[in-house]
């Protein structure tokens, strides 16, 4: 991918510049790549991904990378236990809290636009000075407003921040959910891979053991040296530690699977006992060829684009802060006073003051602040660009897995078919006299590293259509369901 136009935006850009940026950033976050806002300057354009891919696109036919798309495995067990993974996930969890916090913000942001509205309430009862015959008791009820009015648009851009991070917030918590069933995935890949080798393992540590056992007759009838014989038994040992490591590296992963979805170890093996070996195959993808449009679905993108343009929001706010500060306020109130038996009711009002801030000197702190905030806005943008460019590499390196891996199969499987033809054909051989059985067990040991290799395949083939599916962002759409912080649980 070429350089991104970004790099062409002066770093002080102003704020017009800024915010069409932030603007048109987030139109194509949404969708509209194609269409660049005439607001924007030419500096300030936004960055774009290549008009095509160059990876070659899997076949048209399949389906859409739906929020769904887990369900469509040949497993019915796989998404049970994703949701089990994503339901007690401390990542979810933490994506949660982070959503509540940005909602709170958001809404105070909003409030700080309206007046402030109090309620207050008093009573004194008091002897002032000694001229005074008796006590006097007064009390007081009102209500007291203010209002800073936003002429210059400092509270709506703080407002327009906290909104812009509400949304990257629920954004990023769908690419979190997409991680943890992922890692679900990708686990249990592995243990139905492992599995699968367990088997072959097995039957390859019987081979080899049986022929050490040829080896050793050959060699007490005086037809084999001693290193062969030595050899023999080596292969024979390795094989057997590599069947016992085999069956410990499945269990190391049954208990990652534990961890993750926090079910009982017993009840989980009871699960998986049903699918053992085989290794699930997924629904195929539909690529859209068009880069801009496929990596509209990418929640880190979108979130990426909110950030820019909190962060432009944030500029604009920081510089509101420079400048004159425009408040009213008001109070209206019921007051009584009792003393010596006389009573007086009334209200008292004001109106005002309508008050004028101009901030004078502060020691060049709200420039500092300025600043900061600028200098936040250009690594917001730095970032968006490289998050693009990521992006297109992800969607380019899966893509590259799934052509190697669609390239392989044909000849993994015409050797495995060659391999399972000439072992009975051996094994026929044998049986007539006319081949040994070492040469019968060689070619069992070529069938079975031509079946290990399938299987290999196959796990890498559908790790290739997950990193694909996240590559294209999972599933998520630009308005993502929220995920609801959990309620604090009952006290005893």
């Amino acid at each position: 991918m070429s350089d991104l136009p970004l790099s062409g935006l002066p770093a002080r850009a102003g704020r017009p510049a800024r915010r069409a940026l932030a603007a048109a950033v987030l139109a194509w976050g949404v969708g509209a790549a194609h269409a660049v806002s005439p607001a924007v300057p030419a500096t300030a354009t936004t960055p774009a991904p290549p008009p095509s891919w160059l990876a070659p696109l899997p076949a048209a036919a399949g389906v859409a990378a739906g929020a769904a798309w887990w369900s469509q495995f040949d497993d019915p067990l796989l998404p049970a236990l994703i949701d089990a993974a994503q339901a007690v996930s401390p990542d979810i969890a933490s994506a949660a809290s982070r959503i509540a916090q940005a909602r709170a913000t958001r809404v105070a942001a909003g409030a700080a636009l309206g007046p402030q509205l109090n309620a207050s309430a008093s009573a004194s009862r008091a002897r002032a000075d000694l001229s005074q015959p008796a006590p006097a008791t007064s009390a007081q009820v009102g209500l007291a407003a203010s209002w800073e009015i936003d002429l210059l648009g400092g509270a709506r851009a703080e407002r327009d921040a906290a909104r812009a991070r509400l949304q990257a917030a629920e954004a990023d918590a769908h690419g979190v959910r997409v991680a943890v069933a992922a890692e679900v995935v990708d686990a249990y890949l592995s243990l139905r891979a492992c599995e699968a080798q367990v088997r072959l393992d097995d039957e390859e540590a019987r081979s080899r053991a049986e022929s050490a056992r040829l080896v050793a007759l050959r060699r007490s009838a005086g037809l084999e040296s001693p290193l062969v014989a030595d050899q023999a038994e080596a292969q024979a040992d390795s094989a057997a530690a590599q069947a016992t490591e085999r069956r410990a590296q499945c269990d190391r992963t049954v208990k990652s699977l534990v961890a993750l979805s926090a079910w009982d170890e017993p009840m989980l093996r009871e699960r998986l006992a049903a699918g053992t070996g085989r290794v699930p195959a997924p629904a195929t993808l539909v690529v859209g060829g068009v880069p801009a449009v496929a990596l509209a679905q990418r929640p880190d993108l979108f979130a990426a684009a909110r950030e820019l343009e909190a962060a432009a929001a944030d500029v604009d706010a920081r510089e509101a802060d420079r400048l004159p500060r425009v408040s009213l306020s008001g109070s209206l109130s019921a007051a009584a006073l009792r003393t010596q038996g006389l009573r007086t009711d009334g209200t008292v009002w004001s109106f005002g003051p309508l008050q004028v801030t101009l901030p004078l000197f502060d020691g060049g702190a709200r420039r500092a602040n300025a600043d900061a905030a600028r200098a936040a806005y250009d690594a917001a943008r730095s970032d968006y660009a490289a998050r693009l460019r990521v992006a297109v590499r992800e969607v380019e390196e899966a893509l590259v897995r799934l052509d190697a891996a669609d390239r392989r199969r044909e000849p993994l499987q015409r050797a495995a078919e060659r391999f399972e033809r000439a072992a009975v054909a051996v094994q026929a051989q044998a049986d007539n006299g006319l081949a040994s059985r070492l040469e019968l067990e060689d070619a069992r040991r070529n069938r079975l590293a031509s079946q290990a290799a399938l299987i290999e395949h196959r796990r890498e083939q559908t790790a290739a259509w997950v990193a694909l599916y996240r590559a294209l962002g999972g599933g998520w759409s630009s308005a993502p369901a929220p995920i609801a912080a959990a309620p604090p649980a009952a006290g005893p």
